[in-house]
């Protein structure tokens, strides 16, 4: 069988770190005689460029005609004078939209080689942390009703019961598989929107009888995650709260570089991209961290194509690469060596 990715690599630092991914993704499959087929399409900047629009009908056909979407960064200065509906970011959510992508899976993962990274105290992260946060992609605020003038704005947020029940639904699945605790963060106590949040994720806990459910409001979770990161196991929230609680939690980690994610709907297709930007600053220097990207890769893997060996050989790799050293410049200690992009996706490669 041969996998169809269609690749996107998009704005900034895109092309470096999916240029890395792939360059995994084809050791993979020498190793594990998978066969992979790989389609260039634009979105983002570089679509407006090209085509002036930053989602051309061509890559979103292809997309939907493929078993997975391998995304690199899209957006920038460049660009940060057109209207909403035509800026570059405008594609993720059209596309997580066509492809009906309702739920982001976002490991939160700090490896024992990179606790010096971390900007929390030994003690509160002593032992690790692996946390799973799983973010609602396609309601909310992002998606809502909006009105812009230079007097007066608005951007109406809502959600549907039926919005509510199935990002759930893989929520409580998720945790069905590590330490069966969910806790769903919300702001029920201001916002309608929450309070059906809350009261749905409650009644469908009565199909996870076996999985522990607290609710938190968005502030105490922001906080929460600082103060005592461990507690959590699985972390459920909607779109907006997720976007920032999922970069509060990169950070946890040490560098916003490490963290990949994973956007997934009912059936097998996915969306694989890591949770950073373009950095369009140091675009095109080699100085790009490649491992969220390639962590990305592993998700991949795993969740569309069901190799779990092959994605885990990835994660083992990186791992490895970790423990002998390899880091780019913003994981790297102050007086240790770091490593170019290419370098690094060389490394992992050889691991493999």
């Amino acid at each position: 069988m041969t996998y169809k990715i269609a690749v996107i690599k998009g704005d900034g630092i895109g092309p470096e770190i999916i240029n890395e991914g792939i360059k995994v993704l084809k050791k993979v499959g020498e190793k594990f005689s998978v066969k992979f087929e790989f389609n260039e399409v634009l979105a983002g900047g570089a679509a407006i460029d090209a085509v002036g629009e930053c989602l051309p009908y061509e890559t979103l056909e292809v997309c939907k005609n493929s078993d997975a979407v391998y995304l690199g960064a899209v957006g920038g200065p460049k660009w940060d004078d057109l209207k909403g509906e035509e800026r570059p970011e405008k594609a993720l959510l059209k596309l997580r939209k066509e492809l009906d992508l309702f739920a982001n899976i976002r490991p939160v993962i700090m490896y024992d080689e990179l606790k010096d990274a971390c900007p929390l105290k030994d003690e509160i992260v002593q032992g690790g942390l692996d946390i799973v946060i799983v973010r609602e992609l396609t309601g909310g605020i992002y998606f809502g009703e909006r009105s812009y003038s230079d007097e007066y704005a608005w951007d109406k947020m809502e959600y549907s019961k039926v919005e509510v029940e199935r990002i759930a639904k893989k929520a409580f699945e998720i945790a069905g598989k590590r330490n069966k605790k969910v806790t769903s963060i919300d702001k029920s106590n201001v916002l309608d929107s929450s309070r059906l949040w809350r009261k749905t994720v409650e009644s469908m806990k009565e199909e996870y009888k076996d999985i522990e459910l607290n609710h938190m409001y968005v502030d105490n979770g922001a906080m929460q995650l600082v103060v005592n990161p461990k507690q959590f196991d699985v972390i459920l929230t909607g779109n907006m709260f997720g976007d920032i609680l999922s970069d509060e939690g990169s950070i946890i980690t040490g560098s916003l570089g490490m963290l990949p994610s994973a956007s997934l709907g009912e059936g097998n297709l996915g969306m694989y991209e890591p949770v950073h930007g373009s950095a369009p600053d140091i675009a095109g220097q080699n100085k790009a961290n490649p491992i969220a990207t390639i962590l990305s890769a592993a998700m991949m893997l795993k969740y569309s194509f069901g190799l779990m060996e092959e994605g885990e050989a990835v994660e083992n790799a990186v791992k490895k690469a970790l423990k002998d050293g390899i880091r780019s410049n913003d994981i790297a200690k102050k007086d240790e060596k770091s490593y170019g992009t290419y370098e690094i996706g060389d490394k992992i490669s050889k691991y493999i």
